[in-house]
């Protein structure tokens, strides 16, 4: 018998030593004889380059080389869904950050230094700035020599011109959040002989690994990749950062060399969430049920494309929730500007238009006189439903028993007079006088996996040998473990399968097969899934050794026999969308989530304490309960950043909050007390019934805690993150 298989909860490998701090990460890479690189980064968001010296940098004691774009081996290019973005500048710097030139030395100080060193001359232009403006004007000033748009989608259902009894609108903004991992960019580049090794913290080792070699001129096969400690990602470490520059300083100088961002330069290095403006208008029966939903949204993509597509696509076939919703015209324009780029982040693509909808939902409450939890409810889907897209929903979607799992939980008692449960807390700005109470929901639908038929699958191999004695499987796959419990997964469902206690996980590398991206809340799902095939391979073969399907004792079966099987998982097919319509059979799952907020606010300060966060969440299989609970909290962390605190600055095209000093997070002193209600309703397509945890609660959790806010306040407040300003009203927006 085994312990610690699916359905339990056995602590985390990797567990002991995060608590301890004895955890190396990817900054915690060391080589003798290493070199340090360093990024010169433009100063402008919109230039053009006349000119790089690098005379002097290149004189200072210890620096080995500097590098521009001339010295890019390959291709000049990459880019997860579009080729557009420069390995290095060339002529053109389109955001405030874009690498311009590398410098390897032998200190991290000199190489800094040297890019100080580093003369440019640039022609500074007007930046491209409001992406509504961009993809309203076809006049507008070109971001890149093929225009400004990244992609248009309609989404088209019904009679879209269809009319209602009721009828309310509004215009919806969110904000530029960043993913904050508190693990800077990093990575280690090893000269191999004609090839390179490359450590590194990442989301996905093979597209990693493909956009380097082209960059570098070299075969694929020349470029390994091994994965280092992540220290969080959430969707910033799917683009490239160090990469393909610290491959470059090391195959130009001969020795390895680490590159490793400081707090400041990892704002610049990675992309952030898209900020988005959104028009909704939601029309409705005098009983409630709706009739129709109306959208126009216009996503900031910055200066390349990156995750831009997806995110169009996501925010119209995701644009009306999980309701049912007979007649839709949805349109969303994703665009190039000179804003810092943006691209993954938790949630991707359905957290802005959740924030709008779930905004529109309280807001239709209102005009009808319903209960905001009753109107969502009386118009949920569930199996058998069909989406905006025409997609018939094949499996449990639980949507209306969310709601009124987290409707029927006791609310908290007030918080009375104790300063440190009041808004402000134990900076005593209050004692209760001019503190509002506020109750308020957001519910979601969350694609899992990729989609618009995109194959999207994984590699695993297993193998089984007998060790001292005892039977032990070891799982290679190429799955980038960034804090969402992986690793773990991996071991549970080995151990169910073989019925084998010891499960040694191989380094993650690109040895293997391509396991995709951790993201998209995929990685349980497909990765899971190849496991399990590889596993059930491997007992297949056992079984023959053994002449019998019984094996009460498999090390006296194997003896010196090692079995190694590798196999694939594929979720079943999706379909790109018809592209006048917006109609197909797009995403292969959804997951579902709802939140009930109870926030304290002081009208007179603008302070918000969020006192209660409650979640219920299908998850389909709670492989491992406890880190499915530990996702939800994590996530509802992130959107409740969203809602109050986190944004990051921009201004003229310019960051300018590029530090946890000023780009705020929210605290354990920040959070509060949360119910979980871990629903389990098995997908029927999908390995042992599981659906993705991990983006749901982040999305769900900020309207949530907006329509709280409103409900104390009376506030509109079209905006988040929702700031003080906003709701005393100092500069209208709140009103």
């Amino acid at each position: 018998m085994t312990t610690g298989g699916i359905g339990e909860s056995p602590l985390r490998p990797d567990g002991g030593l995060k608590v301890r701090g004895q955890y190396a990460y990817s900054s915690d890479l060391w080589l003798e004889n290493m070199l340090w690189g360093a990024t010169l980064r433009s100063p402008h968001p919109s230039a053009r380059i006349l000119s790089v010296d690098t005379s002097a940098a290149l004189a200072m004691p210890g620096v080995h080389t500097v590098l521009t774009y001339k010295d890019v081996p390959g291709e000049n290019v990459y880019g997860l869904k579009l080729r557009d973005t420069p390995v290095l500048a060339e002529e053109i710097v389109r955001y405030q950050g874009e690498p311009v030139a590398l410098v390897a030395a032998e200190h991290p100080e000199t190489a800094l230094r040297a890019t100080k060193a580093i003369r440019v001359e640039y022609e500074v232009f007007e930046p491209v700035l409001d992406a509504e403006l961009v993809a309203r004007s076809p006049d507008a000033p070109k971001v890149h020599p093929g225009g400004n748009l990244v992609r248009h989608q309609r989404i088209l259902k019904g009679d879209p011109d269809a009319t209602a009894d009721v009828v309310v609108s509004g215009v919806y903004e969110i904000g530029m959040q960043d993913q904050a991992f508190l693990g800077p960019e990093s990575g280690l580049a090893v000269p191999d002989g004609d090839g390179v090794h490359l450590y590194l913290a990442t989301q996905w080792l093979h597209v990693d690994q493909r956009q380097t070699a082209k960059a570098l001129g070299l075969p694929v096969e020349k470029v390994k990749l091994t994965m280092s400690g992540v220290g969080g990602a959430f969707g910033g470490r799917e683009d490239l950062s160090i990469q393909v520059h610290a491959c470059m300083l090391a195959l130009r100088t001969g020795r390895p060399v680490k590159m490793s961002y400081n707090r400041q330069e990892s704002f610049f290095g990675h992309v952030h969430r898209h900020p988005a403006k959104m028009y909704y208008e939601h029309g409705a029966t005098a009983e409630g049920d709706l009739v129709y939903v109306r959208a126009r949204l216009y996503f900031d993509g910055g200066a390349y494309a990156s995750k831009t597509p997806v995110v169009v696509g996501n925010g119209t076939t995701l644009g009306v929730g999980p309701y049912n919703v007979p007649n839709a015209r949805i349109e969303a324009w994703g665009v190039y500007t000179n804003n810092p780029p943006c691209g993954a982040m938790r949630g991707l693509g359905a957290v802005q238009p959740t924030y709008a909808y779930e905004s529109q939902m309280d807001k239709l409450a209102a005009a009808l006189g319903m209960d905001p939890a009753e109107l969502r409810i009386r118009n949920a889907m569930s199996e058998g439903s069909t989406t905006v897209t025409g997609q018939v929903v094949d499996f449990p979607a639980p949507v209306a028993e969310l709601i009124q799992r987290v409707k029927d939980l006791p609310l908290p008692e007030p918080s009375g007079s104790d300063i440190l449960q009041l808004p402000g807390g134990a900076a005593n700005t209050t004692h209760g006088e001019g503190v509002v109470r506020g109750v308020g929901y957001g519910v979601t639908i969350k694609n899992i996996s990729y989609a618009e038929g995109l194959d999207d699958y994984s590699t695993a191999r297993v193998r089984l040998e007998v060790i001292d004695g005892e039977p032990v499987a070891t799982v290679h796959t190429a799955a980038a473990e960034v804090g969402q419990g992986l690793i773990t997964v991996q071991q549970q469902i080995a151990r169910t399968e073989l019925g084998v206690q010891q499960v040694v996980l191989h380094p993650c590398d690109t040895d293997v097969g391509d396991a995709g991206s951790s993201s998209a809340s995929r990685q349980t799902y497909v990765t899971g899934g190849a496991v399990r095939n590889a596993c059930r391979a491997v007992r297949t073969r056992l079984q023959e050794l053994a002449g019998s399907e019984d094996i009460p004792d498999i090390a006296a079966v194997l003896g010196d026999t090692v079995i190694e099987e590798t196999r694939e998982y594929h979720h079943r097919e999706t379909y790109p969308l018809d592209p006048a319509t917006g109609q197909g059979n797009a995403h292969v799952q959804y997951g579902f989530s709802a939140h009930r907020a109870v926030v304290d606010v002081d009208t007179e300060l603008g302070l918000v304490k969020v006192v209660r966060l409650d979640c219920a969440q299908d998850v389909g299989k709670a492989i491992n309960p406890d880190a499915v609970v530990g996702q939800i909290h994590g996530g509802s962390a992130q959107g409740l950043g969203l809602a109050v605190m986190e944004e990051i600055q921009v201004a003229n095209g310019k960051i300018r909050n590029p530090s946890f000093t000023d780009y705020l997070i929210p605290t354990i002193l920040d959070m509060p007390p949360m119910t979980v209600d871990v629903v389990e309703r098995p997908d029927p397509h999908a390995p042992y019934g599981v659906r993705g945890v991990g983006e749901p609660p982040t999305i769900s959790a900020t309207p949530a805690i907006a329509n709280a806010i409103r409900a104390a306040t009376g506030l509109e407040l079209p905006r988040v993150p929702i700031r003080p300003e906003h709701i005393i009203d100092l500069t209208n927006e709140g009103s």
